[in-house]
């Protein structure tokens, strides 16, 4: 932390005031305070505050011990993802976009794919095995998101064991993804017309394996936080957004369905044939931080559900995981060998044994990409933080136009001021963590 006092005074010969302040990009602060000819401390938390999840910085005014005001400060993260994929293929274009928000990766995939499949004119066409895979994998994903969320917000608290057993949780799950995709985050696995891979042998069996843990551990969370008094006392009334604060900012998600409204895109707008699953979009009406800790708890227990209901629907079809058209679909059945992930011995045989026109495909496929039809198309989906929204431009050829997501954790930062004045600086790290910002969704 640092503090900056600002001075003003007179200079007699020219009868002009001048100004003096430290900090460098304090100066405009200091400026202000210097005209209103009072001293203001400025309390700089961030960019590398472990409370802010990411780099994320926060200017915070202080009087004594209570904030007046507090300013977000984003971009230390940025990457470019959104340009760089310009220049690249539809499907390596997955690539890019499942290293924004790292953790919740699946959900920036599905929402790509399924933009890209729209302006295809596929979506009807995708293998009904693809999407239940689909589903399973995102809520997942959105488990373990939560399970980062409670783990890394107890922490922040001070109980260490809140994070021990919560990132505990968390790996069964990461195991599992390791075991379908190859890899515990950034997968790449969702690809346009489908996924990239079947399950392998005993996948099934190993996630419901998984799911017995996890409960395990969430039942020992629950203990832990929720019968906490003083977790109580740190969350109860604070970093309160009511309902028309979140309508007014575009907040949404579970600090949204904190506030009492039950937005859920799976339900309002289903996609991946989310309108045939049995699950509940838990609300509640305090809408503080400690409304948001049981909301997510909760939504964890819904996602177990959706989970085992996928697992089950997994057992009864054993259908294909990629659409049917050539011209489209990855030529490759992938497959995990003694080598690790690679394309199958079978097809390999094919293209560069029996069939050049197999082995011309695939190479043109592979480096230049399949042609999606000139237009545009908005797709939503329900990201852990709220609603992921992406923006695709194409102008018919093998490469996106114009790729934009409208991340969830951007529009809930506007809330930060609105959130932590008036209240202690101690409440500004209970807010954001709250708000479950992730950094590398907001900056991209």
């Amino acid at each position: 932390m640092s503090t900056t006092h600002s001075t003003a005074k007179i200079v007699d010969d020219e009868d002009l005031p001048l100004f003096e302040a430290s900090g460098g990009d304090w100066s405009q602060i200091a400026e202000e305070a210097a005209r209103l000819g009072e001293e203001r401390i400025v309390v700089n938390m961030g960019p590398q505050h472990p409370s802010t999840h990411g780099v994320l910085r926060l200017m915070l005014e202080i009087d004594g011990e209570t904030v007046t005001e507090a300013r977000a400060g984003i971009g230390y993260l940025h990457t470019g993802i959104e340009k760089n994929m310009e220049f690249r293929t539809w499907t390596q274009g997955v690539t890019f976009c499942t290293r924004m928000d790292y953790v919740a990766p699946l959900f920036q995939e599905a929402a790509y794919c399924l933009a890209v499949e729209k302006l295809l004119g596929i979506t009807d066409d995708i293998p009904e095995r693809a999407s239940v895979i689909r589903v399973l994998m995102m809520e997942l994903n959105r488990i373990t998101s939560h399970l980062v969320c409670l783990a890394t917000g107890g922490n922040e608290l001070g109980a260490t064991t809140i994070m021990t057993v919560g990132f505990t949780a968390r790996e069964e799950i990461l195991r599992i993804f390791e075991l379908i995709s190859g890899l515990r985050m950034n997968h790449a696995y969702i690809r346009p017309g489908g996924v990239a891979q079947d399950l392998p042998p005993g996948a099934v069996q190993a996630t419901r394996d998984a799911l017995v843990n996890v409960k395990h551990y969430l039942a020992q969370l629950e203990e832990l936080m929720l019968a906490n008094p003083i977790l109580h006392l740190r969350t109860k009334g604070v970093g309160y957004l009511g309902l028309s604060g979140c309508m007014g900012l575009g907040i949404t998600g579970p600090v949204l369905r904190s506030a009492g409204l039950p937005y859920d895109v799976r339900k309002t707008d289903p996609y991946c044939g989310y309108e045939t699953y049995d699950f509940d979009v838990p609300t509640a009406t305090d809408a503080d931080s400690w409304a948001r800790i049981v909301l997510r708890m909760e939504e964890i227990h819904q996602s177990v559900r959706i989970v085992e209901q996928a697992l089950d629907r997994l057992d009864k079809n054993a259908g294909p995981v990629m659409v049917e058209d050539k011209k489209i679909a990855w030529p490759a059945q992938l497959a995990i060998g003694t080598d690790g992930m690679g394309n199958s011995l079978d097809h390999i045989r094919e293209i560069m044994g029996t069939s050049m026109e197999s082995l011309i495909h695939h190479f043109k496929l592979v480096t230049e990409g399949f042609r999606v039809p000139a237009g545009q198309v908005f797709q939503t989906v329900e990201h852990p933080r709220g609603e992921l929204g992406v923006h695709l431009v194409s102008d018919g050829g093998t490469r996106p136009y114009r790729a934009h997501f409208r991340d969830p954790s951007f529009n809930n930062l506007q809330a930060t001021s609105i959130m932590c004045e008036g209240g202690q600086v101690a409440d500004v790290v209970v807010a954001v963590a709250s708000l479950d910002p992730v950094l590398g969704g907001v900056d991209r």
